[in-house]
Order: C-alpha cells, then sequence, then structure tokens
C-alpha cells in the first residue's frame, strides 16, 4: 500500500475470480491507498466496494471509478464468467455515489497498462526488439486465460475487447494430442482457458496422471507449478512443461492475428511466479514455432509483466482518458 495526500481520488478496482483488489488513485494516477479482499467473502460487489473504502481512512470519498472485471463487458448488467457476482453499472455507480463509473474487462485494463510500464515492471522472455508504433498483445493466465492487445491510431491507443481465452486449443506434439482429446471426452469444449489457467494447470496434471495409469494427487495449481514439487513428482514436472510450451503457441497466435511486432506481454498470476523456470522453459520456441513465418516471429519481444497492479495502471488510464 502506498500513501500520500490527495484533495481529489478516484477509485480503481480489479476483479478476479478469486480476489478482488481495489486502490484509491490521484489524478496524475498515483497510488494513495489500496487493498486485497476476497470475493466469496462479500455478497457482491457492491458490499465489497463499501468494505474496501471503508478502510480508507481520512482520504476523500471517490466521486469517480473505474473496475476492471473477470468478464464480458456488454451493456449496462454484467455477470462473472468464474464467479456468482452480477451486477447493473448504473445501479453500482448510484449506490456508491459516484459521478462517472467505467467497467472494462480485466484484460482490455491489462492492455491500457502496457504504454506506461516502465523497464524495471516487465522482464524480456528471449529475443526480438520492438517496433515502434506497432500493436501490443497481452494474455495472462489466472484463475482465467485473458487475452487482449492495444492497435495505434495516431498518437493514442485504443484497446481491444474480447474473450480470446475461449478461442479453441490446438495440440502441437503427439503428448499433447493425447491430452486434449482425453479433457474432449469429458468436457463440450477445450479451450486455451481450460489449460492455460490455474484450473487448466490442474487439467493438464490430471489428464497426464490418468493418461499412464497413475494416481493423481489432490495437488493445486501453485503446489504442480512449485520449483520442489517438481524436483520429486515428474508430471507436476510435465504438466508446467506443457504448461509454458502451450501459452507459447496461444502467444505466437496472438502475435501473428494482431501483427503485434511491437512486442507480446504475459500477465496473470501464475507466470511472474516461476521465475527464471519461465524463461528456460519451452515458451519462447513454441511461440516462434510458427513455420514459414519463424522469422516474423522471431523479430517480436516477449516480455512477462511484473508489475504488482498493472490493472490500476489500466484503469486510471480510462478515467485521465475520459
Amino acid at each position: 500500500m502506498t500513501r500520500s495526500t490527495s484533495s481529489t481520488t478516484w477509485l480503481v478496482g480489479d476483479i478476479g475470480g478469486t480476489n478482488a483488489r481495489f486502490g484509491l488513485v490521484a489524478p496524475d494516477g498515483s497510488l494513495l491507498h489500496s487493498s486485497v479482499l476476497a470475493d466469496g467473502d462479500y455478497p457482491g460487489i457492491a458490499e465489497a466496494i463499501e468494505a474496501y473504502l471503508a478502510q480508507r481512512g481520512g482520504l476523500p470519498r471517490p466521486r469517480r471509478g473505474a473496475i476492471a472485471i473477470a468478464s464480458p463487458v456488454a451493456g449496462d448488467e454484467v455477470r462473472m464468467t468464474n464467479h456468482p457476482w452480477a451486477f447493473s453499472i448504473s445501479a453500482l455507480g448510484d449506490r456508491l455515489g459516484l459521478q462517472n463509473l467505467q467497467v472494462i474487462n480485466d484484460f482490455t485494463a491489462q492492455a491500457l497498462a502496457l504504454p506506461h510500464l516502465k523497464d524495471d515492471e516487465k522482464t524480456v522472455i528471449g529475443g526480438g526488439t520492438p517496433e515502434a508504433g506497432a500493436p501490443l498483445g497481452v494474455l495472462g493466465p489466472g484463475t482465467g486465460l485473458g487475452v487482449s492487445g492495444m492497435i495505434p491510431f495516431g498518437k493514442r491507443w485504443f484497446p481491444l475487447t474480447g474473450e480470446g481465452g475461449h478461442a479453441t486449443m490446438a495440440p502441437i506434439t503427439d503428448r499433447e494430442s493425447e491430452v486434449l482429446a482425453a479433457m474432449r471426452r469429458r468436457l463440450d469444449h477445450v479451450s486455451g482457458e481450460r489449460v492455460l489457467s490455474g484450473p487448466g494447470l490442474v487439467n493438464l496434471y490430471n489428464t497426464l496422471a490418468e493418461l499412464d495409469g497413475v494416481p493423481a494427487q489432490q495437488y493445486t495449481a501453485a503446489q504442480i507449478s512449485d520449483a520442489q514439487t517438481g524436483k520429486t513428482d515428474a508430471l507436476c514436472r510435465e504438466a508446467t512443461e506443457m504448461f509454458c510450451a502451450m501459452l507459447g503457441s496461444v502467444a505466437g497466435n496472438l502475435a501473428l492475428t494482431l501483427g503485434a511486432r511491437g512486442g507480446v506481454y504475459i500477465g496473470g498470476g501464475i507466470v511472474p511466479r516461476l521465475g527464471e523456470r519461465f524463461a528456460a522453459s519451452p515458451f519462447r520456441e513454441r511461440f516462434e514455432a510458427k513455420g514459414r513465418f519463424r522469422d516474423y516471429l522471431a523479430a517480436v519481444p516477449t516480455y512477462v509483466v511484473i508489475h504488482k497492479l498493472p490493472a490500476f495502471l489500466g484503469c486510471a488510464a480510462a478515467l485521465m482518458d475520459r
């Protein structure tokens, strides 16, 4: 938490399927106060925000706000994909006494943050050099899989809003074909999110155990991707490697689709915790492994976002733009 004095505050938020992060920023974007609340502790988003605002101390109550949420946002009614919360944007703004409330997709906020990241807030993975004025891509595994991008237009940037995490996942290796075929027997659609997320990492591990005919342990995603677990459990190690490789394939697809020669950024809560293991994983090789377009992708840089609250940057950017 960072604090300073300000006569005006704006509410920002990053609502995932597990946790809700809220903050107060000054009109210049500087963070004044922040806190993390568990979604499950509150019946709705309004109650969570009110509980957060009760923690703000002597800071003035905000009159404007921008909330990033892990859900499609189309119209006034919002229903989260991986959590039961649902609400009306206009009714929420009225209840909170906000003169203006913007609700945007969480990875639209991640995209809006990209031009504002400093060099020490991102880690370079592999080679490539960013092309000035070219589109940017961003994706990130967490509770789900978010995908977005930024398109330049003159001196301004425009974020994309989509649900690319639910695009169909394609295999590259024979082992991946076996894994996805097994998953299709119990799921109606195997999307990227089904393998590239916290629950997806568990899906990968359980499916590999099924294919090898061994009992699956009741691991969490954090345990599966933990370096110490990987030293003693080969399936955890394989699941994590496959996760990184598949993420590389999807990231390469995004770069080709957007022409993201400005770079592709990996956010979310899982990859930053892998540290050097991610840099040593098959991610970058698979990012570039697009046949005749290998050289094209070899020139595109990839980064891991290590800023603690990138969605706050994006929400503040949305408010400043408005």
